[in-house]
């Protein structure tokens, strides 16, 4: 795992033998050239990619990382290729043309990834749900006792009922994923910080959004981050919205 100095983005590696699952390598063009330079140090080869869901930080890839077949949940597939325009815009008018070009290059899957793309020592148990963006997806390794959780359960980015602005569909979400942090010994969040309480982060969200439901307001810290206000601005207005 590591994490980019933009947002705190995390990249996950799932490492068996030789094998690698790279999933939502991120962000910089220099740190996506560092990872795969990592990857041809240690001789990896790495046999498929993996996208939460689809937004320009988790759709990337580097040609050093090969020409593995790159997965995604199939509303986060037909998401990627329908705004592949403007998810490339978003990168911003200096990012490297031969990394914009293999923006959100996935292929849509029901419900497991192919085995062919599953390093040895792992079970990946897929997670899809409409939480943070349709089809968003979190991924449940059951050995290893590792929830990867796309961007949900941060513990620096307030919820984020985005893509569409869905609250039910996050409240749903955090349903869902509940069986999966109880059981869950480390917490991957798609930013921020890995940690041991991925419980104690999914019960801060849940108190998060029903505060800002009941009163408009929350004492949680992460409300109090100065980078979190758009953010936080955006789901009251999206409540008030709710309540007309």
């Amino acid at each position: 795992m590591s994490t980019s100095r933009e947002m705190l983005t995390t990249s996950t590696m799932l490492v068996g033998g030789a094998q690698a699952l790279l999933i939502d390598p991120a962000w910089l063009p220099d740190e996506l050239d560092a990872r795969a330079a990592s990857v041809r140090e240690t001789g990896l080869n790495v046999i498929g990619g993996f996208s939460t869901h689809a937004h320009h930080d988790h759709l990337l890839w580097h040609p050093g990382f090969g020409a593995a077949p790159r997965w995604a949940s199939q509303k986060t597939a037909q998401l990627a290729a329908a705004e592949r325009s403007s998810l490339v815009e978003q990168l911003g008018p200096s990012f490297p043309r031969h990394l914009a070009g293999l923006v959100g290059l996935v292929r849509g899957i029901e419900a497991v990834i192919p085995e062919e793309s599953v390093p040895a020592g792992f079970e990946v148990e897929l997670v899809i749900h409409d939480g943070h963006a349709p089809g968003h997806t979190a991924l449940w390794l059951p050995r290893q006792g590792v929830l990867v959780a796309g961007d949900m359960l941060s513990d620096v980015e307030v919820p984020l009922p985005f893509d569409p602005d869905d609250l039910a569909a996050y409240l749903e979400a955090l349903d869902r994923l509940a069986p999966y942090a109880d059981a869950a010994d480390v917490v991957v969040p798609g930013h921020g910080h890995v940690g041991p309480d991925a419980r104690a982060r999914l019960d801060a969200d849940r108190r998060y959004l029903d505060d800002m439901m009941r009163r408009g307001a929350s004492d949680d810290p992460r409300a109090a981050n100065p980078a979190n206000a758009d953010d936080h601005d955006r789901l009251r207005r999206l409540i008030r919205r709710l309540e007309r």
